[in-house]
């Protein structure tokens, strides 16, 4: 087992004042699978006050016995953080996560007794050159078994705090384990429970789940265990929603399947290929015996939104995931596309999203039950990104700024310098050989005649005209009249 110095140095401390410490929790787990453990975590004896007087630079600021214990590299700046805390058991969970009463301990067992699952309840103690291992509920059993098991009755450690029942599907996607049974049969018991868990403790669940090699299998034992439905409840509402002739499977099938066959490393662009079709139990219409779903992808970026929000997703996460969501049905079609289309896909998703937005309609097509994930026109898209990425998409690749308009017009900063751009960069994205300076400036003479609203109705005229021209391509690929 490889434990770092630093960790050993603070064990071998806190032993040379006279009380017993020992690695504990998953980092134990880590290192009896062979894996790199993350974080270090390490209890003792000792009360919180004679840590601090073992490490006086550590940092308490809670009521859980945990000092913060800092590792400094050669010339004083902090690395990591170490957390070290006195064993302890925990009475009552009125809020169904935090303990209304702590009471520190002497004893090993009574701090392992409160942990979650087995295989996170194991202790290890460094003598020497040799270690110790305390495995009082058969975590090592469990580890050789690959099952997930609660540390006595699943019940009361899902009373205590309702997220370890979706901690247990984490863990069970992280590490490829199943539930065991007693455990599982809580779980779908105690489902309700997740309700009183916060956004931001649901959200991280979610993420690392979402990153693990076995999202779906994940999402799944979600759905299994009933607590998908107070989690993500839009996400369930495609179940049993048939679709039409382009798949052969039910709309939650389908997104959990387009989960499962996306190509993307990217947590982001697997929750959007989760997502993607998020609205279409709502935008569901029979025209002429057929089904369509005509404005699914606006609606439920718009619906993935509220779920990211209300998950407290950050700003950043969240406009990535609706970005590839709004825009992924745009229309492809080999020999009818032209370069500014594809300019404008550009403009609309950023540079940046392209190769996540074509990953996503290749889980979107494989979770639709076709077997080729790319087919040439997936491939011509991508020779045509390549031959128009240095193209001028936004304004700042126009031959012409802000500066040069104000010198050229005689104008003073505003908002008319930016519908200006807007409107000689829509230009410009039809066809890039007007993105000349001496073509501009003319322009913008000619454009500076127009006030403001004006400019911008041209603005909005050029975009709408492009959008109606998108959206009628998509209605008759989707057979929607």
């Amino acid at each position: 087992m490889h434990i770092p110095d630093y960790v050993k140095n603070i064990a071998e401390k806190l032993e040379s004042a006279g009380f017993e410490a020992y690695i504990v929790g998953g980092c134990v787990r880590d290192l009896l699978m062979g894996r790199e453990p993350k974080d270090w975590d390490i209890t003792t004896k000792a009360r919180p006050e004679k840590i601090l007087e073992i490490f006086s630079d550590g940092k308490y600021e809670n009521v859980f016995g945990t000092v913060l214990v800092p590792i400094k590299s050669a010339d004083g700046q902090t690395e990591d953080v170490i957390e070290v805390t006195t064993y302890r058991s925990e009475q009552g969970y009125s809020d169904r996560r935090h303990p209304d009463k702590i009471t520190f301990e002497d004893n090993l067992d009574k701090d392992l007794s409160r942990r979650d699952f087995t295989i996170n309840a194991m202790a290890l103690r460094l003598s020497g050159k040799t270690t110790e291992i305390t495995d009082l509920f058969g975590g090592e059993k469990d580890l050789k078994k690959k099952i997930i098991r609660a540390v006595g009755e699943p019940e009361d450690r899902f009373k205590e705090d309702a997220l370890r029942m979706m901690r247990a599907v984490r863990l069970a996607s992280q590490l490829d384990f199943s539930i065991e049974g007693k455990t599982e049969r809580a779980i779908m018991k105690m489902a309700g429970g997740i309700k009183f868990i916060s956004g931001e403790r649901i959200r991280d669940e979610l993420i690392k789940i979402m990153e693990s090699d076995k999202a779906y299998e994940g999402i799944m034992m979600l759905h299994e265990f009933k607590l998908l439905q107070y989690i993500i409840p839009e996400l369930e509402r495609g179940v049993g929603v048939n679709q039409n002739k382009h798949h052969i499977y039910t709309v939650f099938k389908h997104s959990v399947l387009s989960l499962k066959y996306t190509p993307s490393k990217k947590w982001q662009v697997k929750f959007a290929s989760l997502l993607h079709d998020i609205a279409k139990p709502q935008t569901k219409r029979i025209i002429k015996g057929d089904a369509t779903f005509y404005n699914h992808d606006m609606v439920g970026a718009k619906v993935a939104a509220k779920i990211m929000q209300r998950l407290k997703f950050s700003n950043a996460d969240t406009e990535k995931v609706v970005t590839l969501i709004k825009n992924h049905m745009f229309y492809y079609n080999v020999g009818e596309v032209t370069e500014s289309s594809v300019r404008r896909l550009i403009r609309k998703v950023g540079e940046e999203n392209l190769a996540d937005l074509i990953d996503l309609r290749i889980a979107d097509r494989l979770g639709s039950g076709v077997p080729k994930a790319k087919p040439y026109k997936l491939r011509h898209l991508e020779y045509m990104m390549e031959k128009v990425r240095h193209d001028a998409v936004s304004v700042k690749m126009l031959k012409i700024n802000g500066d040069d308009l104000m010198k050229l017009l005689a104008i003073k900063p505003g908002p008319k310098i930016g519908a200006i751009l807007d409107v000689l960069l829509s230009e410009v994205i039809e066809d890039q050989a007007l993105n000349n300076k001496e073509y501009l400036e003319k322009r913008s003479v000619e454009f500076n005649r127009m006030d403001l609203k004006e400019l911008r109705e041209k603005a909005k005229e050029k975009i709408e005209d492009k959008k109606m021209e998108d959206d009628e391509e998509i209605k008759k690929e989707f057979y929607v009249k």
